[in-house]
Parts: structure tokens; C-alpha cells; sequence
């Protein structure tokens, strides 16, 4: 009996599972499903056939993903996704065969418009009559605190840059100097420098971060603070370095999670919140400062700082073009981002790249005892007699371009020029259809070898007696919207390293058993978060013998 019922239970439940109408409603499903996912397939590859239409089938790579969109930009550049870093990764093959080309995803995302080329970077860029803007979901970085000048277009850009230019002057770049040498000086006392023979500095971003803020925040914010005393937030939790390294370290979280993925109690989420909080507020308290002191005072007492003076600029302004405090605070804000990653990184890279060419270090050496000499401190009027010194500068921004792409949309169907492709001569007219995203890319623009010999190597010497101000530098962009603080980075780099390099030759600090090109090779790479930057340097600094 009990096998019996045994058998019919197991065999009843074999007909209720595997029935004939439970049969076919698998395979009615199983149908639906793979209906649906033909369905899919074929709405990619037509949506595939029409991205490939509308870069008018230029070649380049086919990636699952966009890599400026999600999920692209999130996973690392490899065989099978081009990543957010594609062109530092692929620098060295990516244009191999042309210098204009197309990034097509065949799963998600958009397609994209590679440059490496000059001349399409000036059609683009250099025009105020251009009809490519900025599109707005690729300045969202630059749009935590407020519109500002390098996220703007149009007349709204004009507006900006009509308060924004008069903070930059000749008075500027005098205080830049003298400040420069001030904050050298704390640097060798404070780090205890002066009784060492030989110091070894683990990573020099440790203090080209801390010297690019502390310039930046004398001579850009009018705050009097020395190296052993970095500013604080107006809490006090953390120095104003450490709130903007933990904002731009998670730029891309704050600028794009959601509100509730940004309110997580974990300390990923919670340090960065309270980073841009209290960076927020000690901005606007800044902000209300400069205000309440300019209107109070007569002109002959203002400040020279930059902030004080857009301040003032903005006070003196017809209503029609004054910013509001939004706006303050989001200039304000680039001025931290690009003043203090471009020179930081820069520095880094520069002094990095001097500890192994030893040729290059001794032409700067021997430039600056020929200017300057031993008898006294440099001063703003050597600035265009140091052209060795900031060509050293110049192409380490060459080899390592801080601003690594520039986005640009066209308003309208429009066309460009562009080159045909490698060992072919001229050009050829190029359509760009209307909402298209052309991404011009500086690394790939600074080493093309079509403007410079021997692209991926550092020779200080193609910048040799070309003039500071020259537009054959590009590294900075071009035209109207070149960066308006390139003075300023220029003006503090070169005179840091005549100071630094008279006094100490920087050699590299290597590893146990590491030869110096192993050390090139492991250091003198790059890494990209929001800007790009060389990979942490390791070197020495040996006090020299003056002779």
C-alpha cells in the first residue's frame, strides 16, 4: 500500500510539473524570450549601423560601452572596454593610422569623435563665433558649486570672462612671484631642510600640492597662512587641502549619484559629504568677506589677490553682467580645482623628469646662475629671461596635459576639416550632424608627431627660445577660452623651480637594485580622475656646492 501511494503521489506530481499544457507554456515562453531578445539584437545593430552613419563610418574602436557614459567609464581600459582613461592607455597606438577618429559602443552609450589634431582643435575652440559649446552633461564636474567661467557658452561665458579677466594682471603675477619665494622659504625651514645634505621625498606631490595651495591661497584668496599652518575649513575638521583632495577624489560621485546614494552613513559617502559641506560654506563665508572689506574701502586699499579683485570687478559691474553669489562661488571653485591640480601635478611631473635627464637639469641650472646668479633672489623681471626653466615646465605639461580632453557639441549640423589618414596628403571636409559630442583629445594632440619630433620623449629643448606667451604651446588650450590662468600656473612654476633648482639637484630615489630607467619606467606614468597627473615621484634633493 505505502509503495503504492508512494509511486502515484511521485507520479501525479510528475504529470502537475512536466504536464503537456505546463510543456507548451515553457516553450510558449522560451519563444516570447528569444522573440524578445531578436528583437533587442536587431534594434542595437540598427542603432549601431546608425551611430556608425552619423560619424560618417571613420574608423576607431568598437566597444561595448561609451566610454565617456556609464557603466564605460567605471571599468578599466582592456582588450574589451575602452575606459574613461582610453587615450592615456591606448596613447601610443590609438592614432596610429588616423588622427581623427570614432569611438562607436555597440551595446550602450553614444558615439564619440576622437581629434589628435591641432587644426581641428582651433576650428573648435578658437573662434567666440564658434557654433560647438560645452555640452552640459560633460561640464557637470565643474558645476558642483555654481556656473563659472569654464563651464559657460555664449554670451554667459562673456559675461564671466568680462569679471573674471581684470583678476588677472600684471599686480597678480608680481604678488605670484614674491609670494612664490616667501613660501619656498617656510617650505626648506619648516621641513627642516637647511642642516640636510641629502633629503628623500617618498613622493614630491606632498608638497607640490601643499606649495600650489598655499600660492594659490595667498595670491588667489588673500588668506595669510605659511606652510606650517595650511587653512582650515570654517569648522575646523580638516585644512581646506584636505577638503578639496577628498572633493575632487569623489568629483564624479558627487556630481552624479543620486541624492540618497550620496546620504549613505559609510564613510565613502559620509568624509566626501562633509568635504563639500564644509568647503561650501567656507567658500560663501569668503565670499561674504571679500564683499563687506571692498565696499568698505577705497581704492587704493584693495588687495591684490585674484579673489578680492573678481570681487571687486563684479561690485563695479553693471547689474546686467554681475554675478550672484552662485556664480562667485563657482568660479571660485575652479580657480581651486585647475589652479591647484595643474601646477601640482606639473611640478611633480617636471621635477620627475629632470631626476633622470641630467643633461636638461644642467641647462636649467646653468640659465638660472646666468640670470639670477648666487648674490641674490630672482625677481618678476628675470620671468622672460627663464625661458629654459619654463620650457622644462612647458613640456612636462606637454607630456602629462592636465585639461586631457576637451568635450565640444555643435548647435547645428556643421562640417570641420580634417586630415586624411596617415601617408596621404590634404584634407577632407567632415560633417558633424547637430547634438554630436567631438572629443578633443590633448594627449593625443601633444603627441602627434606631426608637431613634435620624437612625441614621447622629454626634450625641454623644442620650447628653447620660443616666447612664453607663444599659442605654439596648446598644452593650455587656444584662442578666447585658453585658460585664463595659465599666467599665473607659469608665473609660480618657474620661479619655484629657480629657487628650488639653484639650491639642490633632484636626483631620483629608487628602490633596492632599480636602475634609473627602471625607475622611469615604474614613475613616469599617468593616472586620470578628473585631471591627468604623473603616478607618485619618489626623489632626492642633494644641496649643491656653489661654486
Amino acid at each position: 500500500m505505502f509503495k503504492f501511494l508512494n509511486g502515484s503521489f511521485f507520479h501525479e506530481k510528475h504529470q502537475l510539473v512536466f504536464g503537456p499544457l505546463n510543456h507548451h507554456m515553457a516553450i510558449d515562453w522560451i519563444k516570447s524570450a528569444l522573440t524578445i531578445l531578436g528583437i533587442l539584437v536587431v534594434g542595437r545593430i540598427v542603432v549601431f549601423f546608425r551611430h556608425l552613419r552619423r560619424v560618417n563610418h571613420l574608423p576607431g574602436p568598437r566597444p561595448p560601452f561609451d566610454p565617456m557614459g556609464l557603466p564605460g567609464a567605471l571599468f578599466p581600459t582592456s582588450w574589451w572596454n575602452a575606459g574613461a582613461d582610453m587615450h592615456w592607455v591606448r596613447r601610443e597606438k590609438l592614432y596610429k593610422e588616423n588622427e581623427t577618429i570614432s569611438v562607436v559602443p555597440w551595446f550602450s552609450g553614444r558615439p564619440l569623435i576622437y581629434a589628435s589634431n591641432l587644426d581641428v582643435l582651433r576650428q573648435v575652440s578658437s573662434s567666440q563665433k564658434s557654433c560647438f559649446i560645452k555640452p552640459e552633461t560633460a561640464s557637470r564636474t565643474l558645476l558642483l558649486f555654481g556656473l563659472n567661467l569654464a563651464a559657460a557658452d555664449g554670451d554667459v561665458w562673456r559675461r564671466h570672462r568680462r569679471i573674471m579677466g581684470p583678476a588677472f594682471n600684471t599686480k597678480l603675477y608680481q604678488l605670484v612671484w614674491e609670494e612664490t619665494i616667501k613660501t619656498y622659504r617656510d617650505m626648506v625651514a619648516a621641513e627642516g631642510w637647511a642642516k640636510r645634505h641629502t633629503i628623500e621625498i617618498p613622493a614630491i606631490q606632498a608638497l607640490t600640492f601643499k606649495l600650489a595651495l598655499l600660492v594659490l591661497g595667498t595670491c588667489g584668496f588673500g588668506f595669510d597662512f605659511n606652510w606650517s599652518a595650511p587653512p582650515e575649513t570654517s569648522e575646523g575638521e580638516m585644512t581646506v587641502q584636505e577638503a578639496i583632495r577628498t572633493v575632487l577624489d569623489a568629483n564624479m560621485m558627487l556630481s552624479f549619484a543620486p541624492a540618497w546614494v550620496k546620504s549613505l552613513p559609510f564613510s565613502n559617502f559620509k568624509r566626501p559629504r562633509d568635504a563639500y559641506n564644509q568647503l561650501t560654506r567656507f567658500m560663501q563665508d569668503q565670499v561674504h568677506l571679500r564683499k563687506a572689506e571692498v565696499r568698505g574701502q577705497t581704492p587704493e586699499e584693495y588687495k591684490r589677490d585674484a579673489f578680492s579683485m573678481l570681487v571687486q570687478a563684479n561690485e563695479d559691474a553693471e547689474g546686467k553682467y554681475r554675478l550672484n553669489d552662485a556664480e562667485l562661488i563657482g568660479n571660485v571653485f575652479v580657480m581651486l580645482f585647475a589652479g591647484h591640480e595643474t601646477s601640482a601635478h606639473t611640478l611633480a611631473a617636471t621635477l620627475g623628469f629632470l631626476a633622470v635627464n641630467d643633461h636638461a637639469q644642467d641647462e636649467v641650472l646653468q640659465e638660472i646662475i646666468d640670470v639670477v646668479g648666487y648674490d641674490r633672489d630672482p625677481v618678476f623681471d628675470d620671468y622672460n629671461n627663464l625661458n629654459k626653466v619654463l620650457s622644462a615646465f612647458y613640456e612636462a605639461l606637454r607630456s602629462f596635459p592636465s585639461g586631457h580632453v576637451l568635450i565640444r557639441e555643435p548647435t547645428e549640423d556643421t562640417a570641420i576639416e580634417i586630415p586624411n589618414p596617415r601617408g596621404q596628403e590634404g584634407t577632407q571636409v567632415f560633417p558633424v550632424q547637430k547634438g554630436s559630442w567631438l572629443v578633443l583629445d590633448m594627449i593625443g594632440i601633444q603627441r602627434n608627431p606631426r608637431y613634435f619630433e620624437d612625441p614621447m620623449e622629454y626634450k625641454p629643448s623644442r620650447w628653447h627660445g620660443i616666447k612664453n606667451d607663444s599659442d605654439q604651446f596648446s598644452a593650455f588650450s587656444l584662442g578666447p577660452r585658453g585658460c585664463i590662468g595659465r599666467k599665473f600656473a607659469t608665473t609660480e612654476a618657474v620661479c619655484f623651480l629657480t629657487m628650488l633648482l639653484r639650491d639642490y639637484k633632484v636626483g631620483p630615489l629608487l628602490q633596492p637594485g632599480e636602475s634609473r630607467e627602471q625607475w622611469k619606467k615604474r614613475i613616469l606614468d599617468g593616472k586620470i580622475i578628473l585631471t591627468l597627473g604623473v603616478l607618485d615621484v619618489p626623489v632626492t634633493f642633494t644641496k649643491r656646492t656653489r661654486k
